[in-house]
């Protein structure tokens, strides 16, 4: 197996079946809380930068000369997105001080959220999705991940700001 296969599917995460999007997304998880505990948000907003372009430099390795541009077990792509979906928990468990297993709900709809835009493909998801290229692959998460933690910041606002008063 080669580097970039490794990368491309999040060590063969990509592979499992079905849903290997939803599997990636869910490897992704204790990876972000891993990378919390290590370093905080700033280390998770290196690896979402990070895997961004390693996901871009696999995927353009792993479907160089194919036809599918966006075949299935990469997954890399979702890890990225779910990294920044994820970060706002990051930044709010940080700024309070408190551990990660604290703000469980914004876990729950970093998760959510993510799956529900990557996969609906909303407006500049969709455009990016249809690029057609390894940057379109990554891209597509990428503002689907973005759009997910605006949900999470403005559902978190709403439960603390509206709903605690």
């Amino acid at each position: 197996m080669s580097v970039s296969h490794l990368i491309a599917t999040f060590f063969h995460v990509g592979h499992l079946r079905p849903a290997p999007g939803t599997w990636g997304s869910a490897a992704a998880i204790p990876v972000a809380w891993a990378l919390h505990v290590l370093g905080g948000p700033w280390l998770l907003g290196a690896g979402v930068i990070v895997s961004f372009a390693l996901g871009w430099w696999a995927t353009s390795l792993e479907t160089k000369g194919k036809e599918d541009h966006d075949p299935s077990e990469i997954v890399i792509d979702e890890v990225a997105g779910q990294w920044l979906a994820f970060l706002p928990v990051s930044i709010g468990a940080a700024h309070v001080g408190v551990p990660l297993t604290a703000l469980y709900p914004g876990w729950f709809a970093a998760f959510v959220l993510f799956r529900l835009f990557d996969i609906w493909k909303p407006g500049p998801v969709g455009w990016a999705d249809r690029r057609g290229d390894s940057l379109g692959v990554m891209l597509d998460d990428i503002i689907a991940g973005a759009i997910a933690a605006a949900g999470v910041i403005a559902l978190a606002a709403l439960s603390h700001g509206v709903l605690m008063n």
